[in-house]
């Protein structure tokens, strides 16, 4: 019994030494696939002294407005246009100065349907459901202008784009913007619009395949919507959040993305 007991506080001051040596670092994640990286992530901080927390959100709300309460230390669920409209919405906000410690992976975004293979097949007055974020409206235009279904004004930013931006539209699509991301698996099954545009993280966690479902996909290449750490300013330069975009551009992370998502997810190393 003595000796039980001795083991027990052995075990015990094991932990409260651990406890008292490593760092916590709270990241906010969407679920899939920002918290599941993390989780790889989080036995190779462990050895380096830092205890990694994981806090799932599951819209793209919440994760800014809890690192702007400093609830978090950082975030990674968002890229760098929609990084920039949050900071214009908060323009004047010091609770808001964020910055990217580095961009993570890509997650090449897609369209879906369950009434057409291509979007040439869409038919006249087509409806195009979408996300209801500015930030992406580029982004998915961009993939219907190289299919050759759409023109966007010339010369103009792609990342920038906007539904009015179009100039040519022979099919007379209906683009609406106006469903928030975690609802478009939801009205992809229920088969609701001709076509609905899916962000990755949604589309897996709903178990559809963003590179074989999917009737059109972006390019991964020169891909301006990497998804990124998100911290306050100053904290990129810390040596937990240093350590933690390291192991995330680490051989052994990405090729465990490269492995479990089989080209859904692209990592990238900048």
């Amino acid at each position: 019994m003595k000796k039980t007991l001795t083991l027990i506080a052995a075990a015990t001051l094991s932990a409260l030494s651990f406890a008292s040596w490593a760092d916590t670092l709270t990241v906010g994640a969407s679920n899939t696939p920002h918290a599941e990286i993390l989780e790889q992530a989080k036995p190779i901080l462990a050895k380096q002294g830092i205890d990694l927390e994981i806090k799932p959100f599951q819209d793209y709300i919440l994760p800014n407005t809890a690192l702007a309460g400093h609830d978090i230390d950082a975030n990674y669920f968002q890229h760098i246009p929609y990084l920039n409209s949050v900071l214009k919405d908060h323009a004047g906000d010091k609770d808001y100065d964020f910055v990217s410690a580095g961009a993570i992976h890509i997650e090449p975004i897609g369209i879906y349907s369950k009434k057409y293979k291509s979007l040439k097949d869409l038919p006249e007055g087509g409806k195009i459901i979408m996300r209801d974020a500015v930030s992406e409206e580029g982004r998915i235009l961009s993939i219907f202008e190289k299919e050759g279904v759409i023109k966007l004004k010339p010369g103009i930013d792609k990342v920038t784009a906007r539904i009015s931006d179009i100039v040519e539209n022979p099919k007379k699509l209906q683009f609406t913007p106006n469903v928030e991301a975690s609802l478009l698996p939801q009205m992809y099954n229920n088969n609701e619009g001709d076509a609905v545009v899916i962000n990755a993280n949604y589309a897996i966690d709903a178990g559809l395949d963003p590179v074989h479902d999917t009737i059109a996909v972006e390019s991964g290449e020169n891909n301006p919507y990497a998804n990124i750490i998100t911290v306050h300013r100053g904290d990129e330069k810390k040596k937990d959040i240093v350590a933690l975009v390291n192991v995330l551009h680490s051989k052994e992370i990405q090729d465990w993305i490269r492995t479990k998502y089989k080209g859904a997810v692209i990592p990238v190393n900048n």
